[in-house]
């Protein structure tokens, strides 16, 4: 057997690989316009977020020495030296892709212009609404060498300003943060015919600094571009001598003044002013990274970007479409007792969820809610259910977890109102993170409890219901609502452990169960029975699970990895994993269903999950792995699986070469895997439809 010395993948860059998958959709010609522009502030989005946790996290691994590398599996600063390459040589692409939108808008009479470019009725427009609007929020911080130190926010925009008299002799220099969150990063300015106008905030501001600084006696004035992003990672102990939401909030405190890891400024800017800047900050003193950019930063915002028309470009709205299981005038418990009911989002509505717990709310057979939340949309109708059934005298409990990364102050927020309400509300396991996605509700019926669970991959959020594939179970079979409630009851009671037969419960049983499955399969292998499994993931980093997955390879088990984003794994290794492939799909809908199917000697597992195959999920989080029973989801979820992986549209290779470039599937015959489902979906529904029509007529 060949020896293989490099087993895995940095999980860093092979997140580059996806992110750079991500760019590739904004240069894609069959892309909408509007799609590319979202999928320009995607990609930057999804960069600020890797700079404040990853790389952030790898420079304070660096500082560990040789002690890093075996945490790692790697040199950090090596790890760390590739990232900037390669983010440099994306940025490059971002610049031409960015340029590409710019034209495209143009030829559809839509303008992005500059602080130079308004006519006069413009900038008669752009003088007011400064005035009027913007200057009121603008804030000056004067950097003269008696001036406190000012301490940039993480994440938002500034401009650095440099007074300037001609003869050089007198210089003054402040900083203005640009007020993004009050006023949106874009203005729109009066259509001239039918051209539409739009201008960044920041060249708004540009174009009317005389007025913010005429106390100065200055000849000239310029502007330029900086973003600090700091270190996210929030220092919170298992001390239990102080309240848990107060250590939350000081961390939060604590994230605002982190560690600089990142500025990037506008390449115009002289040498002399960068220095400046650099020693006024005191970003010389903490080892950030120094980057050069463009002049337009944190272009996250193009997320935003104002409402345009294209006549030749008006998409179809994909609604979410009925499920062919639910009756809408009926009862949801009645449903469900019938039979397991699976829903995928965002093809089929996640309104469900939400009248499962409506109905909760007023049933007077209902007795008890318990649910896990993680993130929550921003006007919660899941939230505005449980204070209901509050209300209503149920005995409702939510666990929310403080810890969601940027979203712990919302959720510290809910936390108050819901306790406000009448809601019992846990703050999870001391050492661990719940991102269980769960529901349980206790029915009293014939004088005995029933439960019915809702158990999900995403998150409970109407909002992201909208954009992130995921799926979620209806059932109310006793094998699996009795394990959720034993999850429930280990929350509730830290010191109690439940066995588990049917739920693969993290950091129980999870990663034992999970090897398990794959045992079987290689055992299968070896005994020249029929063997595979498919893994649809977000992230697959574990090294222990990849080195079993290598086993299962050189076993002979055929391997499919669905894999998102990072992907540690090798695929196609000789020696290694010659029965591994590896693809990502990236399209209009953020894939982020957890899906595991084992062949199990021709009589197929099913499961959903919570977790990604990384150690925090399987070690250090409540996570839950949900077996499907019910043979007609099975077939579903083969059919769902299948499709996945024949995508050829949207799909691409991982690993195929030692850089993470993405190397498109051959496009033979067009398959489009959203578009295949979203058209299954609808079939099955008109199915349902029809059926239920001529049981109509029998009657009649």
């Amino acid at each position: 057997m060949t020896k293989v010395t490099n087993r895995f993948e940095s999980k860093e860059i092979s997140w580059l690989a996806f992110n750079a998958r991500v760019l590739r959709e904004a240069a894609d010609p069959t892309v909408a316009l509007k799609a590319k522009i979202k999928f320009l502030g995607i990609f930057s989005s999804n960069l600020d977020e890797f700079f404040r946790v990853r790389v952030a996290n790898l420079k304070r691994l660096a500082l560990l020495g040789k002690k890093a590398n075996a945490i790692v599996g790697a040199d950090p600063k090596k790890i760390l030296a590739t990232i900037q390459e390669t983010f440099h040589a994306q940025e490059g692409v971002f610049e031409s892709t960015y340029n590409q939108v710019l034209h495209e808008l143009k030829e559809n009479k839509i303008f992005v212009i500059n602080e130079k470019e308004t006519n006069p009725d413009q900038e008669e427009f752009v003088k007011n609404h400064f005035l009027q609007i913007v200057r009121p929020k603008l804030v000056p911080l004067m950097l003269g060498k008696g001036a406190e130190v000012p301490q940039l926010k993480d994440g938002s925009l500034y401009l650095a300003i440099r007074l300037l008299k001609n003869n050089g002799h007198k210089v003054k220099h402040a900083i203005i943060e640009v007020p993004i969150a009050s006023f949106g990063r874009f203005v729109t300015l009066p259509r001239c015919g039918e051209s539409q106008y739009i201008m960044f905030l920041e060249d708004v501001i540009r174009h009317c600094l005389a007025s913010v600084f005429n106390i100065f006696n200055y000849d000239r004035i310029e502007a330029y571009s900086v973003k600090l992003s700091r270190d996210a990672e929030l220092d919170v102990d298992d001390d239990l001598s102080e309240s848990y939401v107060r250590k939350i909030s000081k961390s939060l405190k604590q994230r605002k003044s982190g560690t600089p890891v990142h500025f990037v400024y506008d390449n115009r800017m002289s040498d002399e002013f960068l220095k400046l800047l650099v020693s006024r900050l005191h970003l010389n003193k903490v080892g950030c990274d120094l980057i050069s950019g463009r002049k337009y930063l944190n272009l996250k915002d193009l997320m935003n970007f104002p409402r345009i028309e294209i006549s030749n470009q008006k998409e179809a709205k994909t609604l979410p479409l009925s499920h062919r299981d639910f009756d809408a005038r009926g009862s949801i418990f009645k449903a469900i007792r019938k039979k397991d009911i699976l829903l995928h989002y965002p093809y089929q509505k996640f309104e469900y969820v939400i009248d499962f717990l409506r109905e909760a709310a007023i049933d007077p057979k209902v007795t008890d809610i318990k649910l896990t939340l993680y993130r929550v949309a921003n006007d919660s109708n899941i939230i505005n259910a449980l204070i209901n059934a509050a209300k209503n005298g149920k005995s409702v409990t939510a666990v929310v977890e403080l810890r969601a990364r940027f979203d712990e102050e919302p959720n510290i927020s809910w936390s108050e109102k819901l306790r406000e309400e009448g809601v019992k509300v846990i703050h999870g396991v001391p050492g661990l993170k719940v991102h269980a996605k769960m529901i349980i509700v206790t029915r009293r019926e014939k004088k005995q409890d029933v439960l019915y669970a809702n158990i999900a991959t995403g998150n409970l959020n109407e909002a992201t219901a909208k954009l992130y594939s995921d799926q979620g179970l209806f059932t109310s079979n006793t094998l699996i609502t009795k394990e959720i409630r034993k999850v429930f009851e280990l929350i509730e009671d830290n010191y109690k452990r439940g066995a588990f037969r049917h739920l693969l419960v993290s950091p129980f049983n999870l990663r034992q169960k999970f090897v398990k499955l794959v045992n079987i399969e290689i055992r299968n292998a070896q005994e020249g029975k029929e063997a595979y499994i498919t893994l649809k993931l977000n992230n697959l980093v574990d090294k222990a699970i990849i080195t079993k997955l290598y086993q299962a390879s050189q076993a002979g088990v055929d391997v499919k990895l669905m894999v998102r984003g990072m992907c540690s794994l090798l695929p196609q290794v000789k020696g290694l994993s010659e029965n591994v492939e590896a693809k990502r799909i990236v399209d209009k809908f953020l894939e982020h269903t957890r899906l595991f199917a084992f062949c199990n000697d021709g009589n197929p597992r099913y499961y959903i999950s919570s977790a990604d195959l990384m150690s925090r999920n399987l070690d250090h989080r409540v996570e839950v792995v949900c077996p499907i029973y019910d043979r007609s989801i099975q077939e579903e979820l083969e059919y769902f699986l299948d499709i996945q992986w024949r995508d050829n549209v949207k799909a691409t290779w991982i690993g195929q070469d030692p850089y993470g470039r993405n190397t498109l599937a051959k496009n033979n015959g067009g398959v489009r895997a959203q578009d295949v489902f979203l058209g299954y979906c609808r079939s099955q529904l008109r199915k349902a439809e029809k059926s239920a029509k001529r049981r109509n007529q029998e009657r009649i």
